[in-house]
């Protein structure tokens, strides 16, 4: 996978990133974030022991980005002013994008 403007998580970091230092001042949020990125890694990693437990890569992330723009698209969703749960989902991923450094070269 390519870090062009096409790629799914390009788009994703693009647009959403800049909610994480929005929600950073309210704790409240930042746990939902981080209850969402848990979910996502749920469903991208089978349930592993050990400190390197959930590693999430790259192709695995953008195949779940991929899936759950298409269903938004399907709802006919907007984004709302505030966070719903598909932007706390968005936000985590983005997340998991700096977490783990998915688009570096």
């Amino acid at each position: 996978m390519n870090d062009s403007p096409d790629c799914p998580l390009a788009g994703v970091a693009a647009t959403y990133m800049p909610r994480l230092s929005e929600i950073s001042f309210e704790p409240g949020l930042v746990a939902a974030v981080d209850q969402h990125a848990a979910a996502v890694c749920d469903a991208l990693v089978p349930a592993q022991r050990g400190p390197r437990a959930r590693t999430v890569r790259r192709e695995e992330l953008a195949d779940y980005v991929l899936g759950f723009t298409d269903w938004l698209t399907e709802a006919e969703w907007t984004e709302p002013a505030g966070h719903d749960f598909a932007t706390l989902r968005l936000t985590a991923v983005c997340w998991l994008i700096r977490e783990h450094d998915l688009l570096a070269a």
